[in-house]
């Protein structure tokens, strides 16, 4: 056995090592409240951002040890980072208040013409519309307001352990099938739409109201089951916070997003928009809340250490990927999708030469019908989870607590995807 070999065998067991670990995180998080000596070592393992980092980092020691040094950095300039970047600078500039208060308004706008409570409209709206809205803003911007609007509404209220569940189901499920109205909005899309061919006319006339289809139906769904828990929740109060947001600052803001969705491709562009864009920030901190700079930078660290172990495991996937039928298909790659990522597994897919447009379309509808399952099957997860993550208990999420939260509304999505 060579050494390239001996490195394919250990890149498999190091990312199965590490999907363990995002299982594990909160039993690192309750040592963590126990340990006196070293709970800081503990909590970090625990943050489940920071998991695929870290054992990327393992892979790579073990390559250089392995092979050479230079191997090892040869293996990672050969990666493409671009994804973990975008997520980045989009949900940085998708998390400030302008944006923001601007999707507040137009939630609470409709909402209100909606017969329904207050609460319950804005609940529903933020598990509908937003999600939809990802497909001309992106996923990672969508989840980030989502986010954001179910955190500052729902989540810092007194609500039960079950809705908050449920509520993160339905959001992650939602948001990735919700971006597939268009080829630019979802990575599992993104990633093989150019190759094959998939223009907007095609995304939403073939994907796109099968998926809002079973959007709404997910949205509804949850309302009704919580609609007296939901009906009891004391309205968010109106109006932004400091002053007026002027229509030029929203804007401004609005354009950089756009740039940026333009621009996603090219990361020498879009990260210097990026400290543009910060610039501006800084010289109208009036308009601003502090920004998600943090938050974002371990998403990004997340989706790195997904991209460096995930180079390693095409050796095994893709031979999976292209023995399967259309409808074997649809499932393992729904599958599939909870322990890998659906962008990596679509662009594994689109490396198998001579595949039928059945097994196109069954490889990307169970890639987005799988990607709330877990934290690690969409790339905007990490996102809606780091977000969230303190309102749940010990400042953590069960993975099977949001596993058994997005079955549901993940059958309603396939049965969507397989039937219309």
């Amino acid at each position: 056995m060579n050494s390239a070999q001996i490195i394919e065998y250990a890149g498999a067991a190091i990312f199965a090592l590490a999907v363990l670990h995002t299982f594990s995180t909160k039993k690192f998080l309750h040592l963590a409240h126990n340990s006196q000596n070293h709970a800081g070592l503990w909590h970090l393992l625990g943050e489940v951002e920071v998991v695929f980092g870290f054992w990327a980092f393992i892979l790579v020691g073990f390559i250089a040890l392995v092979a050479t040094p230079k191997t090892a950095i040869t293996y990672l300039e050969s990666q493409n980072f671009t994804e973990p970047l975008f997520v980045f600078v989009i949900l940085t500039i998708a998390g400030t208040r302008p944006i923001l208060h601007s999707v507040q308004a137009l939630v609470t706008r409709i909402g209100a013409a909606l017969p329904l409570n207050q609460a319950v409209g804005s609940y529903f709206l933020c598990l509908s519309l937003v999600p939809l809205l990802g497909s001309f803003i992106t996923e990672p911007a969508a989840m980030t307001l989502a986010a954001l609007m179910l955190r500052d509404r729902f989540y810092t209220k007194d609500i039960s352990s079950r809705l908050k569940y449920a509520t993160l189901g339905v959001l992650f499920v939602n948001i990735s099938i919700g971006g597939v109205l268009t080829p630019f909005a979802a990575p599992p899309v993104l990633m093989v739409a150019e190759k094959w061919g998939w223009n907007i006319a095609f995304m939403s006339s073939v994907f796109g109201w099968k998926a809002a289809c079973a959007v709404v139906i997910n949205a509804v769904a949850v309302t009704l089951l919580f609609y007296k828990e939901l009906a009891g929740i004391k309205p968010a109060e109106s109006g932004a916070q400091g002053e007026p947001m002027p229509l030029t600052v929203i804007a401004i803001h609005y354009v950089f997003l756009a740039a940026t969705v333009v621009f996603a491709h090219y990361p020498i562009v879009f990260m210097g928009l990026f400290l543009f864009f910060l610039g501006f920030t800084d010289a109208y901190k009036r308009y601003q809340d502090k920004l998600m700079l943090r938050e974002g930078l371990l998403v990004a660290f997340f989706l790195a250490g997904l991209v460096v172990l995930g180079g390693k495991q095409q050796w095994w996937l893709q031979p999976i990927l292209a023995g399967m039928d259309s409808t074997i298909l649809f499932f393992g790659s729904m599958g599939l999708t909870a322990i890998t990522d659906n962008a990596a597994l679509t662009y594994l897919g689109s490396l198998v030469e001579g595949m039928s447009d059945a097994a196109k379309y069954a490889l990307v509808a169970g890639a987005v019908t799988g990607g709330g399952l877990t934290v690690i099957a969409n790339a905007p997860n990490p996102a809606g989870f780091a977000i969230l993550k303190d309102y749940f208990d010990q400042q953590g999420i069960s993975p099977l607590g949001l596993f058994l939260a997005a079955l549901l509304p993940s059958a309603v999505a396939a049965l969507c995807f397989l039937l219309l």
